[in-house]
């Protein structure tokens, strides 16, 4: 048997030979650990409000009772939980076969499915597969038989039509989710090393689970307006004069651009925080020119630093001890540069220092970053495991930090961004782990050319949306191989509405600028990012309430619809918000499709026929439709169309009306600065009903539009936005 006790929040449980911790962060949200305190790199903030609760001894067993929860604690730190009306959630089975030195095994459901895990690129439901989190730089064409990938988000949301969980395992060494493959009627989680150390996440609803978990890790902040529209990048734009052909040949073809990234060959012999002036001789000067153009120069930049003698950012760091080591020298492996030694990002004097090295790109007039290479990646092999990263404290083996190695950075990053450039940062990771949507975006790395990537973009995308990060995209048309016109078509229209949206390829590969195919290729995709950029108010209101909620931009039918089973496997149409729904093809060939449209009414966008739900459809997709449905009793806004998305110009909101009955709050900010936060910020309800409309400003202040363009079924009205409060007779 067992004792315990109660300390604050927490409920100690001394099993004899080993205590166990029990910690109560509100009532639905539960810590299981074998420590009393464990650092965390995601949980940052543990200031948690204080939180009431039952705690009831029984014969065999301690009852933790909240308003949400029952925790049922037995022998060896057996945990259960049930819901108030003393009905299963999860429970724990206390295998004998443990396979991890620190491993929790627990029962499934017949019909339960498993999300989450992040970037893995699988299907939606990872029930029946198992993975690794250990983050990875595989360059071969991912399958979804790989194990690891360049994120680690251990995070698992376990569901059926009735019940929902997160579980968030909060180990970041080498860790292992088995997700009922070998038993399908068990799923585990462990490691080898750290600490048990999880969070049971409880819910009604999707929503309340992903606002429980980013309550814990962490909510992406609000993005710069221009972030959210369309990025061209190429590995690499290897002169000045190719970059600004670039940004002339989008402004030419009337194609909306906002940015342009600079791979690694701005830089002299791939030497970090330099320029080639061979190549790049007026590197501000272009930066400037395209900013007048209305675009913005992103640039890349890698951990590795090149071992030059002579070269200040390898000398300062040598001198200040800056780099990790192994076997008492500095450690070398190479990368991009050849030779070249790590920072470590794990003590805060080598993050200052690396903040401080940022000042040399935004000085440039560089406005975002893009952190690569950083899982750490390198060309000699892995790192060792005992590779040692010298920290403020006390030193850290690699083997502890390589799967926060690319957080780290990412936060330096962040950091330097916000100081020197003053606005929201931009900042974009390939490697991270659960929490480092604070300070970056995520693409999903390097893809490649083919279907099947093209196909797994959806799944995988709305994965990371529910793991916390919001802000991803796939490179538009495959970076690794050669695409060709049809994928490059079907892969525009299938992201127009994803939140990072980019067109990147490899060197070596078909160049995939929009111009290089023919004029049917060149319209359809000009056609497609008017299109998006006409939604962007729409996707920026999203952007607004994934800082109070979590909930993502684009997310699973499931997510709105989980109890319809028909939409728990549904891998091939999403949800942007909860009002548009959206079914790529992302088949070769493919000029129609079977569309599942759940409950309600859903308006076909572009012919405006409506369709019931709780029903599959076929619908015609000839190479230039993407089929998109609204959600009836839906309004949905737009902006008319710009070649840039300039804040200062945005003097009108188009207001599309879908039904006779609909609710919509609208935000508006400066679109770049913290002001939002000191409340220098506008939101609009926007409310039909008994066939008038609505428009009222819901913060005093000066914030607001010149006018609406308010669209209803055939009408069209124009109203100037001079009163707190308008009424339009429908």
């Amino acid at each position: 048997m067992f004792t315990y006790q109660i300390e604050d929040n927490v409920v100690i449980i001394d099993f004899k030979t080993f205590k166990g911790y029990i910690r109560v962060i509100t009532p639905s949200i539960i810590n299981i650990a074998d420590k009393s305190e464990i650092p965390s790199f995601a949980v940052e903030n543990k200031d948690f409000p204080n939180c009431t609760f039952d705690v009831i001894k029984e014969k065999d067993s301690l009852l933790i009772r909240t308003n949400s929860l029952i925790v049922k604690v037995s022998d060896n730190f057996k945990v259960d939980f049930y819901n108030l009306k003393n009905e299963e959630i999860c429970i724990d089975y206390l295998s004998e076969n443990k396979k991890h030195l620190i491993e929790v095994t627990k029962k499934l459901k017949d019909d339960e499915c498993i999300y989450g895990l992040g970037d893995k690129i699988s299907f939606l439901n990872k029930r029946g597969y198992d993975y690794i989190n250990w983050n990875t730089d595989d360059p071969s064409p991912h399958l979804e038989t790989y194990k690891s990938l360049y994120k680690s988000i251990p995070f698992i949301i376990c569901f059926n039509k009735k019940l929902i969980y997160g579980i968030f395992f909060d180990n970041h060494y080498k860790t292992f989710f088995d997700l009922g493959k070998t038993h399908p009627d068990y799923y585990s989680f462990g490691a080898d090393e750290g600490h048990l150390n999880y969070y049971f996440i409880y819910g009604n609803n999707f929503t309340e689970v992903v606002k429980g978990y980013t309550f814990l890790t962490g909510r992406a902040p609000l993005p710069q307006l221009w972030t959210l529209g369309a990025h061209q990048s190429r590995w690499s734009y290897f002169t000045e004069e190719e970059v600004r052909d670039i940004a002339n040949n989008y402004r030419k073809h009337q194609i909306p651009l906002d940015c342009i990234h600079i791979d690694i060959d701005y830089m002299d012999k791939y030497k970090v925080f330099t320029i080639s002036n061979e190549r790049f001789p007026t590197f501000k000067k272009m930066v400037d020119d395209l900013n007048n153009q209305g675009i913005k120069a992103v640039t890349i930049i890698d951990p590795g630093v090149k071992v030059e003698e002579g070269y200040g950012v390898y000398e300062e760091g040598i001198k200040e001890g800056y780099f990790a080591t192994y076997g008492g020298e500095t450690y070398v492996n190479a990368v991009w540069p050849g030779d070249s030694v790590f920072p470590s990002f794990i003590s805060e004097k080598v993050r200052n220092w690396w903040k401080s090295k940022t000042k040399f790109l935004t000085d440039l007039g560089i406005r975002g970053i893009w952190d690569d290479m950083n899982e750490p990646a390198s060309f000699k092999g892995p790192l060792p495991d005992d590779v040692v990263f010298p920290g403020d404290d006390r030193d850290y083996l690699h083997k502890e930090i390589h799967n926060v190695y690319g957080h780290l950075m990412a936060k330096a990053t962040y950091d330097g961004l916000k100081e020197y450039d003053k606005k929201r940062p931009f900042v974009i990771t390939r490697a991270c782990y659960s929490g480092t949507q604070k300070y970056s975006i995520v693409w999903t790395g390097d893809n490649t050319s083919i279907w099947t990537h093209l196909q797994f973009q959806i799944p995988q995308l709305c994965t990371l949306g529910i793991s916390g990060f919001p802000y991803c995209g796939t490179d538009i048309g495959g970076f690794g191989g050669d695409t060709n016109k049809e994928l490059l078509i079907r892969w525009v229209e299938a992201s127009c509405f994803v939140p990072f949206f980019r067109n990147h390829t490899a060197n070596g590969t078909r160049r995939q600028e929009p111009w290089q195919f023919d004029d049917e290729t060149l319209n359809i995709y000009r056609k497609y990012v008017v299109l998006r950029y006409s939604f962007i108010p729409y996707l920026y209101d999203l952007a607004y309430e994934i800082e109070k909620s979590g909930a993502p931009i684009l997310r699973p039918l499931a997510f709105h619809y989980q109890d319809d089973v028909k939409t728990h496997n549904l891998n091939d149409q999403y949800l942007v918000g909860e009002s548009i729904l959206v079914a790529p093809i992302v088949n070769q060939g493919q000029r129609a499709r079977m569309v599942y449209l759940p409950q309600g009414e859903w308006i076909d966008y572009w012919s405006k026929k409506v369709h019931k739900g709780d029903q599959y459809i076929i619908k015609d997709a000839p190479l230039d439709t993407l089929p998109i449905f609204i959600k009836n009793n839906s309004i949905i806004v737009q902006d008319p169309p710009y070649d840039y998305l300039d804040p200062k110009l945005r003097k009108e909101l188009i207001i599309d009306i879908y039904g006779d009955k609909a609710k919509y709050y609208h935000y508006l900010d400066d679109g770049e600065s913290f002001d939002y936060k000191d409340g220098k910020y506008q939101v609009y309800l926007f409310e039909v009903r008994n066939s008038v409309l609505t428009i009222e400003r819901l913060r005093n202040n000066n914030i607001h539009y010149d006018r609406f363009i308010i669209r209803y079924k055939d009408q069209e009205f124009i109203i100037e936005d001079i009163n707190t409060k308008t009424e339009i007779k429908l």
